[in-house]
């Protein structure tokens, strides 16, 4: 089966660390989202849209920690440190495991594009659509999903897929999300995702393009029949 959707699935940061309760950086939202990220990862394989797992693992003498997180890193145990186990640790949680096909992303930032090899994989896939789930909504959904935008991508997230600390919190950044030009869907609406779910926003400026053949600059011809831009700067 060819990717007919363009798509990519990509599943940000769940591992124990985020979403065990007993963690000191346990999202409390995240574990109550694990059976609609198990739905959402299910369907993609069967439509075979790529799985991108996108995590964290922390050295143990913290210098790849984030400023603002190093003291409650540091206080709640070094967690997520390279082959750990346990409540505390960067194996990924029960029914969200790396299969045979599936891409795994180590990321040192919250944006899963930041200083990773994401887009340079995606654009060798001739991916278009990018699909977020996991953990957390207003740090690491977020900042991958402008990430995304920015990077010519169009956005996608599954909303009961994705948590945050507190449900106000949710919604208001997938409000926000929605306003930057994502689309929102459950992962119910999710099992009906096709090629057509997107509207193919590319083709459609491309095509306008060539059809107006309007030059992307103005320039004025000289006396000696050269031009030159009006951007005099």
């Amino acid at each position: 089966m060819k990717n007919t959707t363009k798509s990519a699935l990509i599943v940000i940061d769940m591992e124990n660390g985020f979403v065990d309760r007993e963690s000191v950086h346990c999202i409390k939202m995240a574990k109550e989202s694990i059976p609609a990220c198990v739905r959402t990862v299910e369907n993609a394989r069967r439509k075979n849209i790529p799985v991108f797992f996108v995590k964290r693992i922390y050295r143990e003498d913290g210098s790849d920690v984030e400023l603002t997180r190093y003291e409650g890193w540091k206080n709640g145990g070094r967690s997520m440190s390279p082959g750990s186990h346990g409540y505390n640790s960067a194996e990924q949680v029960e029914g969200l495991k790396p299969k045979k096909g599936d891409y795994t992303i180590i990321k040192p930032r919250w944006s899963a594009f930041f200083h990773t090899e994401l887009d340079l994989i995606l654009r060798r896939l001739r991916v278009e659509n990018v699909i977020l789930i996991g953990t957390t909504t207003p740090n690491c959904i977020r900042t991958s999903a402008y990430d995304a935008n920015a990077l010519e991508y169009n956005v996608v997230i599954v909303e009961d897929a994705c948590s945050s600390a507190t449900a106000e919190i949710q919604e208001a950044n997938i409000a926000d999300l929605r306003r930057m030009g994502a689309i929102i869907l459950s992962s119910e609406e999710f099992d009906d995702y096709d090629a057509n779910t997107v509207f193919p926003q590319h083709d459609k400026i491309l095509r306008e393009m060539d059809e107006n053949g309007i030059a992307p600059e103005k320039y004025i011809e000289l006396q000696d029949g050269t031009y030159a831009s009006i951007d005099r700067w």
